[in-house]
């Protein structure tokens, strides 16, 4: 397999696990750490677990959170085509965490949001077969052109392409949205998100989206995951796993999905891949692979 290029945010996350309900204006007690983050680094360090050749195209901070995230990576083997920006900070997330292991995000995308289409080089892009890009990237008016030109410059070379939609309550224009990814060969949206693509949870209603896109895979949590293609639906269970952090874990889920069909796998194998790495991610604290 050729090397994979995931186009989206590198971030600091703070991440806060906290059993009992915050009080409004009160104090809570709560375990605390703080990790790399971010939608496109968790999925280039996960593609980097299965051994994927990985190059990730963002934008971070000429700042000590950017150091350290550019440090991490490479020393797990992600190539890093970082534009650095010295006006912006790189990206934070505080990621409150409750005692179920659902997350709640405040994210400031920081020099991320200036992402910009000359950050997209032909040099990021070499010797990729594939390029991945995060919904966060084209969902953020200040970086859509950007995300636009990675997807243009991805076509022009040959590369197939995959786009997560990642955040259902920014898809406020779902025509524009699938306007945006015309021609992607893979569509990666969880239930929420195709619910606001579709207007359905029902995979099935993933077929009006065929034609703008190849085929749609998507996510439901405990309820497994379906792939939507041409030959029709197809669906495997969830992976059984304690819940103790979700966040990160549709990031997993999408690194396993295209090492699999990237391979060549058959749909239920790919959907096994994207279902074991997504219960991998819940059952520890944190977005990335320790």
């Amino acid at each position: 397999m050729s090397g994979i290029v995931v186009v989206g945010d590198a971030a600091l996350d703070v991440i806060a696990r906290h059993d009992k309900p915050l009080p409004h204006g009160g104090d809570a007690r709560a375990k605390i750490r703080f990790t790399g983050g971010g939608s496109g680094a968790n999925t280039a360090l996960w593609l980097r677990h299965l051994g994927a050749e990985t190059t990730l195209l963002a934008r971070i901070g000429d700042d000590p959170g950017g150091r350290l995230i550019r440090a991490e990576l490479e020393a797990a083997g992600v190539r890093c085509a970082f534009a650095v920006d010295a006006e912006a900070p790189t990206c934070c997330v505080v990621v409150m965490v409750d005692g179920s292991g659902q997350r709640s995000m405040l994210a400031d995308r920081g020099a991320n949001q200036r992402f910009a289409p000359e950050d997209v080089t032909p040099e990021a892009l070499e010797g990729a077969s594939h390029l991945h890009l995060s919904g966060y990237v084209l969902l953020d008016p200040p970086s859509r052109a950007a995300g636009l030109a990675a997807l243009a410059a991805a076509r022009e070379a040959g590369l197939t392409t995959s786009v997560d939609p990642q955040a259902a309550a920014h898809i406020t224009d779902p025509a524009a949205f699938m306007a945006d990814v015309r021609g992607v060969d893979l569509l990666l949206p969880n239930t929420e998100e195709l619910v606001a693509l579709t207007g359905s949870a029902d995979p099935a209603s993933a077929k009006e989206l065929l034609g703008t896109v190849g085929a749609v895979v998507v996510t439901a949590g405990l309820g497994g995951a379906s792939w939507v293609g041409a030959d029709g639906v197809t669906s495997v269970p969830a992976v059984e796993a304690e819940c103790l952090d979700s966040t990160g874990a549709g990031d997993a889920f999408d690194a396993g999905v295209l090492t699999g069909w990237l391979a060549g796998e058959s749909t239920v194998d790919i959907l096994r891949h994207g279902t074991r790495l997504g219960a991998l991610a819940v059952g520890k604290v944190g977005p990335q692979p320790s």
